[in-house]
């Protein structure tokens, strides 16, 4: 069986994981797109101590190369039978609901067909969006999974907001989300931006800067890309910081959007004040669905 751990970001996925994978025999893919890059680590939250578990798609893939969905599912699906053929159990952990569905469900994606959208503009791309999809509620500057949705309809005929009605699950698998009150987590965001800071986003965020490279892995983390207008002199560090916080708290509010249209999730509270708590009520429902 898979076990998928997701929720918004700072709600407390990467603590979970290595409890269960501690817990069960487990071996972790990573599902957040941004951390399969390797040299973008502070701005994408990535863990220094793993605890000894396997991991995989995390910190692997150089940031010049251009990653896609369709490349994720691939790998993905071969990572787990691999688990589940050497009896140990896949931990799918992280907030791009995309690729975990990508992975887990039987639709199909066309192999590296974003070149066809170059020069087309944002707006433009959303307004074909919305004529072979009018219920999407993906945003119309997350241009990746605009593109993504485009060519889902191209592949499969039917609209993306509506595949989690036929879709047909490929594993036996446990849907698990953490969630938070908003004030909460909100404050859990802003505070794990300052931590950002004070171990050294601004230091990587220069040398990503200096190497004049804009690749989708770059510009995709939010971090980064803001304090380029700083080392730019177009807006003051504290701006930049504060835009940073302003947009992770709405990118929360649209991954909340995301799981409650696409993914049918059982939902935990995370107990801040004693994650134990939360370790051990998702292990007992584990349990009891194995």
């Amino acid at each position: 069986m898979v076990i998928v751990i997701t929720g918004p970001t700072a709600v407390g996925k990467t603590e979970l994981s290595l409890f269960l994978a501690e817990k069960l025999n487990g071996e972790i893919i990573n599902a957040d797109s941004t951390q399969i890059y390797k040299g973008i680590d502070i701005a994408t939250n990535k863990e220094k101590n793993l605890r000894g578990i396997v991991h995989h798609l995390y910190d692997e893939k150089d940031f010049q190369t251009d990653y896609t969905v369709f490349d994720y599912q691939k790998d993905a699906r071969r990572i787990i039978d691999d688990i589940l053929k050497r009896g140990k159990t896949p931990i799918m952990v992280g907030g791009t609901g995309l690729y975990i569905n990508a992975a887990l469900y039987d639709y199909k994606f066309e192999d590296k067909d974003h070149e066809e959208y170059e020069g087309i503009s944002n707006d433009e791309l959303y307004k074909m969006l919305l004529e072979v999809d009018p219920d999407t509620t993906i945003h119309l500057n997350n241009r990746v999974r605009v593109i993504s949705a485009l060519n889902y309809y191209k592949a499969n005929g039917k609209p993306y907001s509506q595949k989690a009605k036929d879709e047909v699950l490929l594993y036996d698998a446990l849907f698990i989300g953490l969630t938070a009150d908003r004030d909460i987590l909100y404050y859990k965001i802003n505070k794990r931006v300052d931590k950002m800071v004070e171990e050294g986003l601004l230091k990587e965020a220069k040398e990503l800067y200096d190497l004049k490279i804009r690749t989708k892995a770059i510009m995709t983390p939010i971090g980064p890309k803001e304090l380029f207008d700083y080392f730019d002199g177009k807006v003051s560090l504290e701006d930049a910081i504060e835009l940073i916080k302003s947009k992770s708290r709405k990118y929360a509010k649209r991954q909340y959007t995301w799981f409650n249209n696409q993914m049918n999730l059982k939902w935990f509270k995370t107990d801040f004040e004693c994650f134990e708590n939360t370790e051990n009520e998702v292990l007992e429902y584990i349990n009891k669905n194995l």
